[in-house]
């Protein structure tokens, strides 16, 4: 395999890096669940956002966990017993612990992507906008799953595991790139809607909040999804072992994308409605001799699309699409 990264040397790498990146994600984590439930009744937390952020964290958890057993046979307990050495124990695909991070890998993508289609379902209410996403998420479910078989099939004997012409490499190269077209799609069909909602409302708002700091997050937590999927694709399609290191770090780097969107739709919400209480309670007084104190107070102004919709994560959706002036839209029942 045309690598300068030895095998078992790539495999430890990538257990050190994700490491990292998970220890982030366990940060970003406790900032998700803080930024939702922070000055929050109970009733008003909604518990599809709670559920899927833990089940993204469990999944990143297991993962993690299977990698360092998988480390740990393969670098001590088999260091010496097992044919070949470290380098053949990792080169062997068969081996259990690899099948099941492939497969906590594949949820962990479906998961994740199928969030971000349901959040452009429920932000365009059109079924007819998410054909195309949904259909390339069935695509990555498909790929991932002959991927997972076709290199649980490839024998220790094997040195082009990664080559273009074998067949694992079909089925790893159309997941990724079904993968990455999945999370463009969506992510652009969700920020595009956003950014029309509020360029409607730009015109009349009076405050400077704005719904565009979560237009760039969208766009941001894409990108960086993206390139970490672009890369990993790559070093698989160059015999590169880069790509064992990449794809284990893509684990944990799901995560982040889908809490840095959590945390910045709640700051954005909160600031929202914080300000909107603020230009409601603002008292203008205006002096008139022999009289008493005017007091003015300014009422809320609401744009009605019929179509907009703003949803902070994937399960508190506006009842009647009314956005107010400060970018926002009137919280109605959660619902996932």
């Amino acid at each position: 395999m045309a690598s300068n990264i030895s095998l078992d040397t790539a495999s430890l790498l990538a257990l050190v890096l994700e490491g990292v990146a998970y220890g982030f994600s366990i940060l970003m984590f406790i900032g998700t669940i803080w930024a939702l439930t922070r000055k929050q009744r109970m009733q008003d937390v909604s518990r599809p956002i709670i559920v899927v952020a833990t089940l993204l964290l469990i999944l990143s958890t297991v993962h993690i966990v299977v990698n360092t057993v998988r480390v740990e046979d393969g670098l001590v307990k088999y260091r010496n017993t097992f044919p070949g050495g470290p380098v053949a124990f990792f080169a062997d695909l068969s081996q259990y612990t690899f099948t099941v991070k492939n497969v906590l890998y594949i949820l962990q993508t479906l998961v994740a992507d199928g969030v971000v289609i349901y959040r452009c379902y429920v932000v365009w209410r059109s079924l007819l906008v998410i054909v195309l996403p949904s259909m390339l998420w069935c695509s990555v479910a498909v790929t991932g799953v002959f991927e997972t078989y076709s290199f649980s099939q490839v024998t220790t004997d094997s040195e082009q595991i990664y080559n273009e012409r074998g067949q694992p490499a079909y089925w790893l190269t159309a997941f990724f790139a079904s993968s990455i077209a999945t999370n463009l799609l969506s992510s652009a069909l969700l920020a595009y809607r956003i950014w029309i909602i509020e360029h409607g409302v730009s015109t009349v708002r009076t405050e400077k909040n704005t719904m565009m700091p979560i237009v760039r997050v969208l766009m941001d937590s894409a990108v960086l999804y993206s390139v970490a999927l672009l890369t990993t694709l790559i070093c698989h399609a160059c015999s590169n072992n880069g790509g064992i290191v990449m794809i284990d770090m893509l684990m944990p780097i799901i995560s982040i994308t889908f809490y840095m969107v959590l945390v910045r739709i709640a700051i954005n919400r909160k600031h929202s409605h914080t300000s909107t209480i603020e230009m409601i309670n603002e008292p203008s007084s205006l002096q008139y001799p022999m009289q008493q104190p005017l007091q003015v107070t300014i009422s809320k102004f609401t744009y009605h699309d019929s179509n907009a919709v703003y949803h902070d994560g994937i399960g508190n959706k506006a009842s009647g699409s009314a956005i107010d002036i400060h970018g926002g839209i009137q919280k109605g029942s959660p619902e996932l």
